[in-house]
């Protein structure tokens, strides 16, 4: 198995929320965010879009990653922080931030891969860290910036954590987020299910630091809800374990013209 076999579970989404809160605790990106003002509004073209740009790269011809990735780099054009309120200056183009934007897909993906499919045999395990590089490299990250194997992501991991912070404009961000206002009817009747699985995937530490209530009651939930996605996920059919995959392909390849750059 490798990124192509795991990366086609449509069950990995569900760990899309956790990558964000992760994303946005660092400073510098929470603040770039914050002042983007329809970012937390708009959800699912978040979503949309960061699927889009995973399919693509992962699954994709390169003339459709190159329009993914064009995509989302005119999507991030406009998420800057200038540094005034105290927190570091933020373009989405730092490498070092686009390192730790493609580490928290990584590590949320395997995460919620291994809650429902179980853990990874260290080979496998070493193949889907080496191909899930190409989800940072695609964009503004150097190759030799991605941490060599997985101790040294481990250690980079735990490194980033420590360096996490939130303040009142980040987790207004993170509020919105878990509690949207607008959209669809069926987005906010799924909320609690989201918000159940976010919150729980999420470091206990970052949990702390945006201030999220958990008890051992929530873990009791959140544990059941994981063994029965379990239980469900990999018995259906795969033709809907692999939906999302295909839907947003062939959104992509209906806007791409053949023999176009744009």
């Amino acid at each position: 198995m490798g990124i192509q076999d795991m990366g086609s579970e449509a069950v990995l989404i569900a760990a899309g929320g956790r990558s964000i809160l992760l994303q946005i605790a660092d400073p510098a990106i929470g603040h770039g965010v914050a002042g983007h003002s329809d970012f937390a509004a708009r959800p699912l073209d978040r979503l949309r879009g960061t699927l889009t740009y995973v399919y693509a790269v992962t699954f994709g011809t390169e003339e459709e990653a190159a329009q993914a990735t064009r995509q989302v780099n005119r999507a991030h054009g406009p998420v800057r922080g200038d540094g005034a309120d105290g927190t570091p200056a933020y373009s989405a183009f730092t490498p070092e931030l686009q390192l730790w934007v493609a580490a928290t897909l990584y590590d949320s993906a395997v995460t919620m891969h291994e809650l429902v499919y179980g853990p990874m045999e260290d080979e496998v395990a070493d193949t889907v860290y080496r191909e899930y590089a190409s989800l940072g490299t695609a964009l503004q990250v150097p190759p030799d910036l991605w941490p060599p194997d997985r101790a040294a992501f481990r250690a980079y991991w735990r490194r980033r954590l420590t360096e996490l912070r939130t303040d009142a404009t980040t987790r207004a961000v993170a509020v919105q987020l878990l509690h949207p206002r607008t959209g669809p009817v069926w987005l906010r009747l799924a909320m609690p299910l989201g918000r159940l699985l976010t919150v729980g995937l999420l470091p206990p530490e970052v949990r702390r630091l945006y201030n999220l209530p958990w008890s051992a009651a929530s873990q009791r939930r959140f544990d059941r809800t994981v063994r029965l996605i379990a239980v469900v996920c990999p018995a259906l059919p795969r033709r809907l374990r692999h939906w999302p995959k295909e839907h947003f392909l062939r959104a992509l390849r209906a806007s791409v013209k053949p023999g176009t750059s744009e």
